[in-house]
């Protein structure tokens, strides 16, 4: 998630602009498997964490800020 929040930072090799998302070959780069990256990406996804934009057989994510900060406001507040 924090790769996301900067990805410009975290993902300067995409030539798509980070606006749409970071396409999911990019996390390749975490030295995880393909199949280990999709599975926790689908756990983000289905928890409304991430949002999903497809372009052609690439898939694009990105943070669902709004999602986020309700979760944040409900763990201050239950907290």
């Amino acid at each position: 998630m924090a790769w996301l929040k900067k990805p410009e930072e975290h993902f300067p090799t995409q030539e798509l602009p980070p606006e749409m998302g970071v396409c999911a070959n990019q996390f390749q780069r975490s030295g995880l498997s393909q199949s280990t990256v999709s599975s926790h990406l689908g756990v983000l996804q289905r928890a409304d964490r991430v949002t999903t934009h497809r372009v052609g057989q690439w898939v694009f994510y990105r943070r669902n800020e709004k999602t986020i900060a309700e979760f944040v406001a409900c763990l201050q507040k239950e907290l």
